[in-house]
């Protein structure tokens, strides 16, 4: 058999392994000897420490919102006139014939106004859900949050918002809509503080 068909086996492959500050305690590791009489303290510890760390880690991929509003119960219904127009860019003809609808926004971002409230996005976690940071997030409280809805969740006593998943085990989990690798999924685990607060159904942002 030709030497080119033989294939060689073994030796380090370029990118194996684990990448690091993947593992359990997000950085490198090393062997270590310790007193056998002290095994059980030492892995207590270092239990706390990698708990310590995924809260960190965490608590980095939160993006927090910072700012609540709920719709104005006193504002007037408006009817803005809806082009039928499917020009990308440009504005369409201001003709009475090519006005397809009134369009109230209002109507169209709110299904319930009395469960309905908005939240200022901050960060850049949920950018390729488009929601970018300044935006306001509408939040319905009254809709029951499914697989694949973009949640507003609290956990430990902070806000976040991310697309709601679930583990191998069935228990929650939230993911970032960012491909950077800056954010990581929040896995949901005992004895963290976990609530939905509200399903996001929508956005919306000014240029100026």
């Amino acid at each position: 058999m030709s030497d080119q068909y033989v294939k060689k086996a073994g030796g380090r492959r370029a990118g194996a392994g684990r990448k690091p500050g993947s593992g359990l305690y997000q950085e490198s590791t090393t062997v270590m000897r310790v007193p056998v009489s002290q095994k059980t303290a030492i892995g207590d510890l270092l239990a706390v420490y990698a708990k310590q760390q995924q809260q960190r880690q965490n608590r980095e991929s939160l993006d927090s919102p910072q700012v609540f509003a709920f719709p104005d119960s006193a504002a007037q219904p408006m009817a803005v006139p809806l082009y039928a127009s499917k020009v990308p860019a440009g504005f369409p003809s201001p003709a009475d014939d090519h006005v397809e609808q009134r369009l109230d926004p209002s109507a169209y971002l709110i299904d319930q106004a009395d469960t309905t409230f908005f939240v200022t996005i901050q960060g850049e976690s949920m950018i390729e859900a488009g929601l970018m940071p300044g935006d306001k997030a509408v939040v319905d409280k009254g809709k029951s949050a499914v697989v694949g809805d973009i949640v507003l969740a609290m956990i430990d006593g902070e806000f976040t918002i991310k697309t709601l998943a679930k583990q191998q085990d069935g228990t929650p989990k939230l993911l970032p809509a960012n491909s950077s690798g800056r954010y990581t999924p929040i896995l949901i685990q005992a004895p963290m503080q976990f609530e939905v607060w509200g399903v996001v159904i929508g956005s919306f942002r000014r240029f100026r």
